[in-house]
């Protein structure tokens, strides 16, 4: 069975942006800020094979004027076949580049286990670049004035050296962030004006990398010009910043700080790694960090790394494929991380001790990975009420809070229990200890008649996976400790919320 990305045929969204929805930390995300229609038509993205196609996305003409039908899988384009994993039906559109996402029965499964695999990966990585170039392409179509393409026409001259480079750059998880925050402001009647000025800073910084000459003039903003990917520029006198390709080497600099073992950037500069101060949130970045501050980083992300290499690598492998970005969080803070879906590939976190750490990167990736599968299927149509109880939590989550905890506590399970196998201190007490929440819940998720087909489908993926704890079960009677445990608590919260308690249990 192949599931095909929604209906075209929904009722037409409007092209302004709702505001952007704060990071929730501890079990689940906020909705992704859902991409305009004429700019995500349903069913079909850029070929995220194929580089950047900037000449191929301006060929598509108005993004009203784009192929909006969803093909219904009798296609054999590139990847299609039975239980093939991530099948791009259709190929590219004739001019436009144009492919369709359909998602195999078990590719679905494979996600919905939570379990690492090469198809679930290249699904998630391919949603986030083919989002991401519509959304930009958004972006442009929206911006007034010359000075935009001008950008545009840099950015495409540096792709054309280095694509890799460029790629990077606008795949960067802070362009995310920008990208939602601009195409906002473009549509918006009131409020602050777009930052355009943010994408002469992405040209720049692509030109730089791809190593091409270049002129261009932008404005510091506080005596600092971020440049995304590279880190900031710190000219000697305010005003106008003339920029040529020896830029970088010329000026004053405090480069982006990279985690050892890996491509991970810490992203304590970028002025969208979180949203704008505009926008309240329960968590917010941490300040740039001293030495000292990256030293300390640098220390608790080796042994983390190592803890996840040493437990489960095909996790550690997941998170080095899927993670670009870790945004330290400020103090004060109550939460270990959170996730930001506009900004994909990144993750809030505080600092943390190694093992808490790689628990709270497992956490965090899951729910990149099911907001990405979450953008080409529809898994649910509930609201955003808030009344099913999550055993993380205090407060009444909605449906989709609650599947996107239940998804996340149900790796952290799997990789507490393969900790435990190798001997880790504690590890046996949490895996029971969240596997008994995570089984207290699918339940509850298998009943909710809001669920699609397809989304029942993943849930019942999930609850396979539950399952098949059973055959490595924790020493003794932790698991039955944990359950009675767990069950005081759902009393507890029932009294707390008797308004609520039929909804607690199947």
């Amino acid at each position: 069975m192949t599931h095909h990305t929604r209906s075209a045929d929904a009722e037409p969204r409007s092209r302004a942006l709702p505001a952007t929805p704060d990071p929730r930390p501890g079990d689940s995300p906020p909705d992704g800020v859902p991409l305009p229609e004429q700019a995500l038509p349903e069913g079909a993205a850029p070929s995220p094979g194929q580089g950047l196609p900037w000449a191929r996305v301006r060929a598509q003409g108005r993004p009203e004027d784009r192929a909006r039908a969803v093909d219904r899988g009798q296609g054999q384009g590139r990847g299609q076949g039975r239980d093939q994993g991530v099948a791009l039906e259709g190929g590219a559109e004739p001019g436009g580049g144009l492919v369709r996402f359909a998602v195999s029965s078990h590719t679905l499964r494979a996600l919905a286990s939570t379990e690492p695999s090469a198809e679930g990966t290249r699904l998630v990585r391919d949603v986030r670049r083919s989002k991401r170039l519509l959304l930009l392409r958004a972006v442009l179509d929206a911006a007034p004035g010359a000075e935009a393409a001008e950008r545009w026409a840099l950015l495409e001259e540096a792709e054309r050296q280095d694509p890799e480079a460029v790629r990077d750059v606008l795949h960067y998880p802070a362009t995310g962030v920008w990208a939602e925050e601009t195409l906002r402001r473009l549509h918006a009647s009131q409020g602050p004006p777009p930052d355009l000025a943010h994408l002469g800073a992405l040209a720049v910084a692509a030109a730089l990398r791809a190593g091409i000459g270049f002129k261009a003039t932008l404005r510091p903003v506080g005596g600092r010009l971020a440049l995304p990917t590279l880190g900031l520029l710190r000219p000697d006198r305010p005003g106008p910043l003339a920029l040529t390709e020896r830029s970088w080497d010329s000026c004053a600099t405090l480069p982006l700080h990279a985690l050892p073992g890996g491509r991970t950037a810490l992203d304590d500069l970028d002025p969208y790694r979180a949203p704008p101060a505009a926008h309240p949130a329960p968590v917010r970045p941490a300040r740039r960090l001293t030495p000292k501050g990256h030293k300390r980083w640098d220390t608790q992300w080796s042994g983390a790394l190592t803890l996840l290499e040493r437990y489960d690598s095909a996790r550690a492998d997941e998170i080095g494929r899927l993670l670009r970005t870790v945004v330290p969080l400020g103090g004060g803070t109550r939460s270990s991380g959170a996730t930001l879906p506009a900004a994909a590939g990144s993750v809030l976190a505080r600092a943390q001790a190694p093992p808490a750490l790689a628990a709270t990167l497992v956490h965090e990736v899951q729910h990149g990975k099911l907001a990405a599968l979450a953008d080409v299927l529809t898994l649910h149509t509930a609201d955003r009420t808030p009344r099913l109880w999550a055993p993380w939590r205090s407060d009444p989550r909605p449906l989709e809070g609650l599947l996107h905890g239940a998804y996340a506590h149900l790796a952290l399970a799997g990789y507490w229990q393969r900790a435990a196998l190798y001997g880790a201190r504690g590890a046996w007490a949490q895996h029971a200890r969240v596997r008994a929440q995570v089984a207290a819940v699918l339940p509850v998720l298998r009943a909710q008649p809001q669920l699609t087909v397809t989304g029942r489908e993943f849930v019942d993926g999930m609850a396979a996976a539950e399952r098949t704890m059973d055959e490595l079960p924790p020493p003794g009677d932790q698991h039955a400790t944990a359950r009675r445990a767990l069950e005081r608590e759902r009393r507890a919260w029932c009294e707390a919320h008797p308004e609520l308690a039929a909804f607690v249990q199947v």
